[in-house]
């Protein structure tokens, strides 16, 4: 079972894209797919969600408008446990023509191509035909020849048009497994226009489909709820079966609904507008507890203990207590931990002509580690230092800098929030350099991630 793109016109933010992800893969889906690397700011997502997706492939396409960034793409998703490059092309000729802007040798050298790098790097390659059900059978053969020879272990067909009824897609669906090579898997997409996906998409499963594109919301292709629903029903005269958690398929597609209908899960907060979870000094414990759970800790009786009194000292003091200055209190307070890595030095080396590299040492139990990592910028190459020196790489869920004290002289302080396993770490570092308290911030979430586990 394969996830496609949730509904185009909905825009959900990064954290809500991460938690989307973490839902589908809760539920058992074989493969989630995500939008293309167009940007720093998609691979900063496609490295967290290769971080927070655990058991379902990720595949990632390329950005056809700039074919260059296979490596770039690679990058980003390498680290994900089931990784996967897609290759999507259009394959019609009127698709050809105003959407890929070549002639079809051209579109035929282009698929070789892209998937011939994409298997150099990846260990396994979809190439996904597009507008294939107005394709010539001719060329539509020649593409598949040219993807599978080039290493494609993957190829989908797509009624993009939506204009096939459910015995006409079986007939196209069986024509295309009869001509792939036995160990090449076929997918399929079926647009819902005139809403007939659901129907088509169980007729490409009797014909030979091995992977059917759904959606958890929205109407543009196949409903995951009810495909799910009708082979589970009819396992045995379709011959096929899924690894969906059917029996939690209401709960989790509501939570899916409600992350769309809503703008967030509601489990953790992150937006532009937090004022609603500003604090006085009249708050109680459990109001404060409850924010603090809306930020997405989960506290033992006694850190919560912990935070409350910080709480009680800060908000006598300022009028208002807003939510980055409880992470702060958080970040200071709660799960104090013996540190297993402590900071010996880390060398910065930045300007606009030159990449930002970190040289970075550690020590754990008296050993000296250290790691030189080139990243976007000091904070980013620092961090990425630490995670290669411990050998993980932490989804990064929240990151704070203000200024403490005044002057050329003031204090910054930095708040880390890691979300690793489904929970939250924070850590909190103070110094005159920015990059210094990022780096002891982001340390001190690891230590706490390294403490529960060595104590588990």
């Amino acid at each position: 079972m394969k996830k496609a793109g949730a509904n185009a016109g909905q825009t959900l933010s990064f954290r809500e894209k991460i938690e989307l992800a973490k839902l589908l893969d809760r539920l058992g889906l074989s493969v989630i797919e995500t939008p293309v690397v167009a940007g720093k700011p998609d691979e900063l997502f496609i490295k967290s969600l290769a971080s927070a997706v655990k058991d379902s492939t990720l595949a990632v396409p390329l950005d056809l408008d700039n074919p260059d960034t296979v490596e770039q793409t690679w990058e980003a998703l390498r680290r994900a446990a089931h990784p996967r490059l897609q290759v999507s092309v259009p394959v019609s000729t009127v698709q050809m023509e105003y959407l890929c802007h070549r002639k079809p040798d051209a579109v035929l050298a282009l698929i070789g191509d892209l998937v011939s790098r994409c298997a150099a790097l990846c260990p396994e390659v979809e190439f996904v035909a597009e507008d294939s059900g107005r394709a010539q059978e001719e060329f539509l053969h020649k593409a598949f020849d040219a993807a599978v020879q080039a290493g494609a272990s993957i190829v989908t067909v797509c009624d993009t048009a939506g204009n096939m009824l459910a015995d006409e897609f079986a007939a196209a669906v069986q024509a295309v497994r009869a001509y792939l090579p036995e160990k090449v898997r076929l997918g399929v997409f079926c647009s819902n226009d005139m809403f007939m996906a659901d129907s088509c998409a169980i007729a490409a499963v009797r014909n030979g489909a091995d992977e059917i594109k759904t959606v958890p919301y929205g109407a543009a292709t196949v409903s995951l709820k009810r495909f799910t629903g009708i082979l589970a029903l009819k396992q045995d005269v379709c011959q096929a079966s899924c690894g969906v958690r059917v029996e939690q398929m209401q709960r989790i597609t509501a939570q899916i609904k409600r992350l769309f209908e809503t703008g967030g899960s509601g489990a953790s907060v992150r937006g532009e507008d937090r004022s609603e979870l500003n604090l006085t000094a009249l708050d109680d414990k459990d109001a404060v507890l409850k924010v603090v759970e809306k930020l997405g800790y989960d506290l033992s009786a006694e850190d919560a203990d912990k935070v409350y009194e910080t709480f009680l000292r800060i908000s006598a003091k300022n009028e208002v207590v807003e939510p980055k200055e409880l992470d702060a209190i958080v970040a200071s307070v709660a799960f104090q931990v013996p540190p297993t890595y402590r900071l010996e030095s880390f060398v910065i080396n930045s300007g606009n002509t030159i990449a930002a590299t970190c040289h970075l040492r550690l020590t754990r139990e008296g050993t000296l580690l250290e790691s030189v990592c080139v990243g976007d910028g000091p904070v980013d190459a620092a961090f990425q230092a630490i995670d290669k020196v411990v050998g993980q790489h932490y989804e990064l869920d929240d990151f704070q800098i203000r200024s403490v004290t005044e002057g050329r002289e003031a204090m910054g302080e930095a708040v880390v929030r890691l979300r690793h396993e489904g929970k939250l770490y924070s850590g909190r570092g103070i110094s005159t350099d920015i990059v210094g308290s990022s780096v002891r911030a982001y340390l001190s979430a690891v230590n706490k991630i390294a403490y529960e586990q060595t104590e588990a």
